[in-house]
Order: C-alpha cells, then sequence, then structure tokens
C-alpha cells in the first residue's frame, strides 16, 4: 500500500516559470464522482490519468489533508483512452510543470479547458513535518480545501467559481 503526503499551494505570481525543468500535457478523468465520495458510498476516487505517452490507473483515498493511501498501476495506452470516455464530470486538462528548488521537486499544475486559470502547486514530502522551501512564488497553503482537489474541479470547474473563490489565484 503507498502512502502520498501532499500538500498543495496556490501560487502568487509566475516567476517559477524560469526554474521549470520540464513540463508534461496530462488528461485526466474520474470512474466515480464526488458525490459517492459525500454520501460514503466511496471511499476513494478512481482516476484515469494520460500524461505523455503513458497511462495509469490511480485510487486515492479521500481522506481531507495531506496524508491518504494511494495506489497507481500503469496501463495500455489504448485501455486509458477507453477508460476516459466513461468517466463522469468533466476532463481534467492540464499542463505539469516541473520545479527543483533545494531538493524538493513542486508539480505546478497549470489548467485549460473549464479550469483555465487555475494554476498549484503540490509538493509531496517523505514525513507530514517534513520541512520544505517557500519560493518566493508560493502562496498560500490550500491543501484541506477540497475545492481544489482534481476530483472536485471534474464536478464543479474553476470557471463555475465565484469571484470570491477565486480571489487569491494566481
Amino acid at each position: 500500500m503507498g502512502i502520498e503526503i501532499e500538500r498543495k499551494f496556490l501560487l502568487v505570481n509566475d516567476d517559477w516559470r524560469a526554474q521549470v525543468q520540464r513540463s508534461l500535457p496530462m488528461a485526466q478523468g474520474y470512474i466515480n464522482d464526488m458525490a459517492a465520495l459525500r454520501e460514503g458510498r466511496q471511499h476513494a476516487s478512481v482516476r484515469v490519468r494520460i500524461a505523455g505517452e503513458t497511462a495509469f490507473l490511480n485510487l486515492k483515498s479521500r481522506e481531507l489533508g495531506h496524508t491518504r493511501q494511494e495506489f497507481d498501476y500503469p496501463i495500455p495506452l489504448a485501455d486509458a483512452r477507453a477508460l476516459l470516455a466513461l468517466c463522469v464530470g468533466r476532463r481534467i486538462e492540464k499542463t505539469r510543470h516541473y520545479v527543483d528548488v533545494e531538493g524538493h521537486r513542486f508539480e505546478i499544475d497549470e489548467f485549460f479547458g473549464d479550469n483555465a486559470g487555475l494554476i498549484v502547486a503540490e509538493l509531496e514530502l517523505h514525513h507530514a513535518d517534513d520541512a520544505y522551501p517557500r519560493p518566493s512564488w508560493l502562496g498560500a497553503e490550500v491543501t484541506d480545501a477540497m475545492r481544489y482537489y482534481n476530483l472536485a474541479l471534474a464536478e464543479r470547474p474553476f470557471a463555475q467559481w465565484s469571484e470570491e473563490e477565486k480571489r487569491g489565484c494566481w
């Protein structure tokens, strides 16, 4: 069983762009939806992701916060394309930019489509209490704000957020 310890942040500017080592286009969708999780009928999200020319089936427990169980399985690209057609909600389209800072890798997701305008940084840690760098472009932590989870964005995209909800988002 895999455990993911991840923190999620807003960005305050685009200075991170000068530090990008590589970028990868991604498309992903969910076999289940937020309602199943909210109502307690399911306890994990089931995601299909195509990242460049590779594909994965991912199951992630839905505890709120930075620590979750995660299972990630490579699958054939053709299977992933077929599964994406079966997904509920909107497809998530984004480019993931990789930025290394002081031995830590930030994965910065720049969203497109119905989530255009939203950019968040994720940072995976080995332990929940690990120290991590705070580059000048890193803004408020939104790890506990469920609306920033990709599953939530598939149900209610950034384009549908109120101006108050968008405030502070780069």
